[in-house]
């Protein structure tokens, strides 16, 4: 691990270089192959740095109101939405989330109104994050998520965090959800579609090989064929 530095704002002359990388990134992932791109707006990354005003102290166009937090998000959006095509382009969201000490004076307002700017744009996905008992645990609070957001976003979106298959299909019957991911339970059963619909046993899954290098943790757990 490398030593921190100490973190400054963007200078405004800067910010149209990052919207760049977003674009060269994004004909990257289409020169790699790729089906689409996902933007990262969620857990505390730089863009979800601009839009929360615990994180954004700026004063120019970048800050301050909702709408300017939210301008960086949207010009991003827009320019991988000009590489890709709005139907291969998603977009991650973590509003109730707490990690990297992220944090919001009116979370539904500040979200509800980045989704609703994003609905015409007729993206593939918003994935909407809901809160978790880890969440919990460090601070963050219940009732902001997809379940709450929906009325704001008219397009398709994709939640995660904590579901098993019950409360998986609980969100999709309920409608406030249109399609769920799973992160550690995927870690831990590679086969899981399959698991889920033989109503088989999940594997265990080890947290002490998460984030670490090598195959442990990623390419040992068995299979129901195995």
């Amino acid at each position: 691990m490398a030593e921190y530095v100490t973190p400054r704002a963007l200078e405004l002359s800067e910010i149209p270089g990052i919207i760049s990388e977003y674009t060269h990134g994004a004909r990257c992932a289409q020169l790699a192959g790729f089906d689409g791109v996902e933007i990262h707006n969620a857990n505390g990354y730089l863009l979800d740095q601009f839009l929360r005003d615990g994180t954004n102290h700026r004063t120019d166009q970048y800050g301050g109101s909702v709408e300017n937090r939210a301008r960086l998000t949207l010009e991003v959006t827009q320019a991988v939405v000009d590489v890709w095509g709005a139907d291969r382009v998603g977009i991650r969201f973590s509003p109730g989330g707490v990690f990297n000490d992220m944090r919001d004076s009116d979370p539904l307002e500040t979200f509800g109104y980045v989704l609703r700017q994003l609905s015409p744009l007729k993206l593939a996905y918003a994935h909407v994050t809901q809160v978790t008992a880890q969440d919990i645990a460090h601070g963050a609070t219940e009732g902001i998520g997809p379940r709450e957001l929906r009325s704001s976003y008219h397009g398709n979106i994709v939640s995660a965090g904590g579901f098993t298959l019950e409360s998986g299909n609980t969100a999709l019957q309920e409608g406030w959800a249109d399609a769920i991911a799973f992160g550690v339970p995927f870690l831990a059963n590679p086969d899981l579609p399959e698991r889920f619909r033989q109503g088989a046993a999940l594997n265990t899954p080890d947290p002490s090989t998460f984030y670490a290098s090598g195959p442990g943790g990623y390419t040992d757990y068995p299979t129901l064929s195995a």
